[in-house]
């Protein structure tokens, strides 16, 4: 309690973003369908992904049904692919098939563990709720994983060892992904198709950002670690990839991560590219609150050992602003150059990687300076300390507390 006032007082303006951020979270879990399939899909939807949740209810309603169904078919590949648990005689077969067993009702396949089990035991809800999307949706779907189940099951036979392999292995898992969305966009009517490379690029810049936070997550993977970062890269620092979270090895670890980040941000040129040609409103803030979470993680994972040692992350005062301003691509670009400036404020000339980083940074921030719309724009980046009065902060943030702690208590027991 007291380690979230802290964060408070030093962020004030969280406040307001984090209330709406409260009330959008209450009011998408108040849109359950009523039909119990339908009802199953959207409420692992909000336990799978919060965020995912929030930004996926402001879509028009066939739209978001078929993105969910998208999400939650991907995800449960996703959870096979990550069960170190499940030999690998068994698990290629289910990966290079999945994309047939989503018609199947009666299909179920128990891995994962804790939500995600839940989500694969009762896998057959969600076919059932895939069987009612129209059919240019089913066929985008299906296609889609079709494509990543061979590449998944590609990768589980083979190392990532060069850049190359490094850029296939994200096309698999979240390029596809972007294209796969692209697809549903132009079948909603909504958008034009937008061309497999930008859309690639979308998938890629999210999952690098993800590879790059989640690098201790995955090299602690019990019984077996995960190895996504490319052995091209990584062993110009050390001798193993495990060798990177030994404090012995800061420096070049460090080294090794600012060079991880500088190859991620290679797409994003692409991305706002990808962006900037959307028309429609939700599609738009569905798409940009993500990739700008994105930007803004790599900026706190530049230069931080902790990356190395624990979980670094996007502080939630922070994330609710994104969610909160996020409504055009003038905040984009906004956000972008922002979080771009951050980030080059970290780096170290001495770093190896120090020219081809500020070179790939500063060619964002050109794009962002031509749009022409970086005036009037409120900041990410607190530049100073607010002057804000601590007492008057506490206070509210007390009052805040019972009021949540009332309503609460109001809510019905299901």
């Amino acid at each position: 309690m007291m380690g979230r006032v802290c964060v408070i007082l030093k962020h004030p303006d969280d406040i307001y973003p984090l209330m709406k951020l409260k009330i959008a979270a209450r009011h998408a879990e108040k849109q359950i369908p009523p039909e119990p399939h339908w009802a199953f899909c959207y409420r692992m939807l909000h336990k799978v992904s919060r965020s995912f949740a929030l930004v996926i209810q402001q879509l028009p309603a066939e739209l978001r049904n078929a993105v969910c169904i998208f999400y939650l078919v991907l995800r449960a590949l996703d959870t096979v692919e990550d069960d170190t648990s499940i030999p690998t005689d068994v698990k290629v077969p289910i990966l290079t098939a999945f994309h047939h067993h989503i018609y199947d009702c009666d299909w179920h396949f128990s891995c994962g563990a804790k939500d995600y089990k839940v989500l694969m035991d009762q896998f057959h809800l969600v076919s059932t709720a895939f069987l009612e999307l129209g059919k240019s949706y089913q066929e985008a779907i299906e296609d889609i994983t079709k494509r990543m189940g061979a590449g998944m099951a590609k990768f589980i036979c083979k190392e990532v060892e060069t850049i190359d392999d490094y850029d296939e292995y994200c096309h698999y898992v979240a390029g596809l992904v972007g294209l796969g969305l692209s697809k549903l966009f132009h079948a909603s009517g909504s958008e034009d198709l937008a061309s497999d490379y930008l859309s690639n690029s979308m998938g890629l810049f999210l999952q690098k950002t993800n590879i790059i936070r989640d690098y201790l997550e995955d090299i602690n993977e019990i019984p077996k670690s995960r190895m996504f970062w490319p052995r091209e890269i990584w062993r110009k620092y050390v001798n193993k990839l495990e060798d990177l979270k030994y404090e012995e090895n800061s420096e070049k670890a460090v080294q090794c991560l600012n060079n991880m980040v500088t190859n991620a941000l290679m797409h994003v040129e692409d991305c706002l590219k990808y962006m900037a040609a959307l028309r429609d409103p939700s599609i738009f803030r569905f798409c940009a609150i993500p990739q700008i979470m994105a930007i803004g993680t790599l900026a706190l994972c530049y230069n931080n050992i902790e990356v190395f040692l624990g979980v670094v992350k996007m502080r939630r005062g922070l994330t609710a602003k994104v969610i909160d301003r996020t409504k055009m691509m003038a905040d984009v670009y906004g956000a972008f150059f922002d979080f771009s400036c951050l980030l080059k404020s970290k780096v170290n000339k001495s770093d190896p990687n120090a020219t081809r980083t500020l070179s790939r940074l500063e060619a964002v921030q050109k794009t962002c300076r031509d749009s022409g719309v970086l005036n009037n724009r409120k900041s990410y980046i607190v530049r100073s300390e607010p002057r804000y009065n601590s007492a008057l902060i506490v206070m509210l943030f007390i009052v805040l507390s019972i009021l949540f702690a009332y309503l609460n208590a109001k809510r019905p027991n299901n």
